[in-house]
């Protein structure tokens, strides 16, 4: 009979040591709410950089490299395209486009 109360006072004591909740793992009060609302989520950036870097991507779409607006004319005709594929597009755009002259 006595070893039966020490056995289950040891498995209590087992229990209670293993099973025991700790104060920092409640301090974040993820376990009620593991998720946060939207507006919550982005409060880390700031809204004025979110603009600022929305309004530079705009800039960056509206203004191209000129390389850039010369693939794009080569990939509209595909006769240069079919020579861009062998020869890269510089030389596509210097073959059909280059002679042109714009008044």
């Amino acid at each position: 009979m006595r070893t039966l109360i020490i056995l289950t006072l040891l498995a209590v004591l087992v229990m209670a040591a293993t099973c025991y909740e700790s104060h920092e793992s409640m301090e974040s009060h993820e376990y009620l709410n593991p998720f946060i609302n939207r507006r919550r989520a982005n409060d880390f950036i700031q809204a004025d950089m979110r603009l600022e870097a929305i309004s530079q991507e705009r800039i960056r779409e509206r203004i191209k490299a000129p390389q850039e607006r010369q693939r794009e004319i080569c990939e509209d005709y595909y006769p240069c395209e079919l020579y861009a594929f062998r020869h890269g597009y510089a030389a596509a755009y210097r073959h059909y486009f280059g002679r042109r002259r714009t008044k």
